[in-house]
This record gives C-alpha cells, structure tokens and sequence, in this order.
C-alpha cells in the first residue's frame, strides 16, 4: 500500500493518482514493492518530493525539486525506474566479465595443446 505524506500541502485526488501512475509503471519490471513512502513538501521557491521503495534487494530512493508539482513527481517516478531498471538487468549487465573468464581459459588450453604437438 502506498503512504503519501505532505508537509504544508493537502493531498488531492489528482495529486494522489499521478502518484499512483508512477508506482504502477514501477510495478511493470515483476519486482516486489515493499512499503514505498512518498514525502511532498512545499517550499519557497516550488515543491520538493521524496520517495523511498524497498524491494527484495535492498531500497530505492528519489527525490526531485521543481515549481510544478506534477513535474516533480514525474522526475521523482523516473529516477526510480532508472534505479530499479538498473538493479533488475545487473546481472545480464555482467556477461562481459564471464565471457572474457571464459575466454582466457579457451585461449590457455589451445596453447598447451599446440605446444604438445610440437614436441612430438
């Protein structure tokens, strides 16, 4: 369930929903949202909002400032997709470092191989 808190602001229903459209383009990448927050608060020069997420791996956080509020949370949501975007395809991210493992092994084993025939 999502908690919006709001400092010097009330809450309105369209406020409420973009919030909730952001969390539902989270809930897009198949991973467990635990207990998001979301915090807005006015301040002089326009409006600041912070969110943190707890997922199965660890915690999302994000926070954006801007003098529109919907645009504030619009930043808010993207930072979030970008991390959990980040932390879901870590691991595909690290075929690099198991290929060239695997490489270097190949590369040995034809070299003692060669070596073998050259000797006979």
């Amino acid at each position: 369930m999502l908690k919006i808190t709001s400092k010097q602001l009330e809450v309105t229903a369209p406020i409420r929903e973009r919030i909730e459209s952001r969390f539902e383009k989270l809930s897009r990448h198949d991973v467990q949202l635990i207990n998001p927050h979301v915090i807005i608060t006015e301040e002089k020069p326009g409006f600041k909002i912070e969110a943190s997420v707890g997922i199965p791996n660890g915690e999302l956080f994000a926070q954006a400032k801007h003098d529109n509020l919907y645009k504030a949370i619009t930043a808010m949501g993207q930072k979030l997709e970008k991390q959990l975007n980040r932390l879901t395809h870590k691991p595909e991210a690290q075929r690099f470092t198991s290929l060239a493992h695997t490489d270097d092994i190949g590369t040995v084993d034809t070299i003692d191989e060669y070596e073998e025939e050259d000797a006979a």
